[in-house]
């Protein structure tokens, strides 16, 4: 089967064209990601590097500004991306993407729903994998974290992909409304108290369907899968953290890096059952009264889980920063189209 021209224009690999983003690593490893466009500079006090040097170089090639300079221009992995663009709100790690997109096993095609939305992060990473025959439903309670993270996945991906729908509400009052009745595949919470939102995902879920939480505190995790539990509706819930330590290797000096990303979050896994239907190792054990009482709520307030809050004047800034990068990237996004590399909806 032949690929389209457009979607082989917008892979990411090839010479560096118009509209581009890239990644430049300066003198002492400094860090610059740029959107390459028609007369664009990047200004550093080692000196003027102009945007035109690196179109039609290859991948990995290294530039030397008007100071002499060398810069490395590479093209940002998204891992490089989601740690460097502007946050509403926490975001989901990478190594953390990574297992959710394992674990929940997100497949190219699926009807995935997650909440929230915080800055996009996780967002990018279940478009890319669901692809343009996929779609995804992102709730989000506060407008302005969906403001960030749509200007976040459209800065990257240089248009919003039409596979993507943002829902400014509570999930439980809005996915009846978004989905019908055990028709969506997979389901991932990122919230504070995602065990409020069980019942609805249950009855949107399709048998076999998986659904995925991702939370920070072991009192979180200890609530949301009693509540699966004491569901019926779902398997045993499996719980896991996942750390990455990196390794210095040169020469035979090789050992564990001094640094490490530990913990960053627990993720809770379990799978809906079909109508009716009841495993037969909860048929061999009668359900065990939750190890935890009403008073023990109050643990779970987000004061308590150590939920920081950000404040109006910040998030108004960072919706800004935002912004102003997805009207960098729309622009450098036309500015391809005129120059005949096509239109990116193309590929949706």
């Amino acid at each position: 089967m032949t690929t389209p021209t457009s979607l082989v224009d917008l892979r990411p690999s090839g010479p560096f064209r118009l509209g581009d983003r890239v990644q430049l690593t300066g003198p002492k490893g400094r860090l610059h990601t740029v959107t390459l466009r028609e007369g664009g500079e990047l200004h550093t006090h080692h000196g003027v590097l102009k945007h035109e040097q690196l179109l039609g170089q290859p991948d990995g090639s290294v530039v030397t500004n008007s100071g002499g300079h060398e810069y490395l221009a590479l093209r940002p992995l998204l891992r490089d991306f989601v740690m460097s663009m502007p946050r509403g709100a926490a975001i989901v790690y990478p190594k953390d993407a990574a297992q959710i997109l394992a674990s929940a096993d997100i497949f190219p095609g699926a009807t995935v729903v997650e909440a929230g939305v915080g800055s996009g992060a996780l967002s990018m990473w279940l478009l890319r994998t669901i692809g343009p025959a996929g779609r995804l439903i992102s709730f989000e309670r506060r407008d302005e974290f969906a403001e960030v993270a749509r200007a976040n996945v459209e800065t990257f991906f240089g248009h919003t992909p039409g596979s993507w729908e943002v829902v400014v509400g509570d999930l439980v009052e809005e996915l009846p409304g978004a989905v019908g009745p055990a028709s969506v595949d997979r389901v991932v919470l990122d919230m504070l108290a995602p065990w409020e939102c069980i019942d609805a995902v249950a009855d949107a879920l399709t048998p076999g369907g998986v659904v995925l939480c991702y939370i920070a505190t072991a009192t979180q995790l200890s609530r949301v899968a009693e509540y699966i539990r004491a569901t019926g509706l779902f398997t045993e819930p499996e719980a896991t953290e996942t750390m990455v330590r990196g390794w210095h290797v040169e020469g035979l000096a090789v050992r564990p890096d001094h640094r490490m990303v530990a913990h960053t979050g627990f993720l809770i896994t379990a799978r809906r059952l079909a109508p009716g239907a009841m495993p037969p190792d909860v048929r061999k054990r009668a359900l065990k009264k939750p190890s935890y009482a009403d008073e023990d709520v109050e643990l779970w307030t987000p004061g308590a889980v150590g939920d920081r809050q950000i404040t109006d004047k910040n998030l108004r800034k960072r919706v800004r920063e935002a912004q102003r990068a997805a009207d960098g990237a729309r622009q450098a996004t036309a500015d391809a189209v005129t120059a005949g590399r096509g239109a990116p909806d193309d590929v949706d």
